[in-house]
């Protein structure tokens, strides 16, 4: 049996930063860093106490936006596609502690149709306990479609279109 792929990690194209799950300049943000391996996107992150909900446990809007922000990773990047999340359910499995390090991983399960795919997605504690998972219905738009939207900017979707060589 062959070793599974190596985790690549992902060139974020989004140009503002911004971003409260994966970008770098959001002083509030989790400061995702996401990778694949060519079928799954995965990411790291230490969640600091002062994202709790009730009790010692992290809130499970958090542990929501992880798990969204790897499935839309997920269909970006293997998919090459913009993406908007139309559905997501989440279950929540065990209570994950704050001042641990969590992963995620998120992987396409089926695209639908050229607008829609299905998407899922995990978080494991530091024990490699699976403690949440979702799955998500994914809006697949093309970057004309985002730009009649207008709810990126053209600098995002001109980057997203380099990035992942659309026209």
């Amino acid at each position: 049996m062959s070793a599974p792929p190596t985790f690549v990690p992902i060139e974020n194209f989004i140009r503002d930063n911004h971003c409260f799950a994966c970008g770098s300049k959001n002083p509030f943000g989790l400061h995702m860093k996401l990778a694949c391996n060519g079928e799954r996107v995965a990411s790291e992150v230490m969640l600091p106490g002062h994202l709790c909900g009730w009790g010692n446990l992290i809130h499970g809007g958090i542990i929501t936006t992880l798990l969204d922000e790897t499935m839309s990773w997920a269909a970006i990047h293997l998919l090459k596609r913009l993406i908007l999340t139309r559905t997501m359910e989440t279950e929540f499995i065990l209570p994950v502690a704050p001042n641990t390090t969590v992963r995620t991983e998120g992987w396409v399960d089926r695209v639908v149709k050229n607008t829609e795919a299905l998407v899922k997605a995990a978080l494991y504690d530091e024990n490699e306990q699976l403690c949440a998972q979702s799955t998500g219905r994914f809006a697949l738009l093309s970057a004309k479609m985002m730009r009649r939207l207008k709810i990126m900017d053209e600098g995002t979707i001109a980057s997203f279109e380099q990035h992942y060589e659309q026209t």
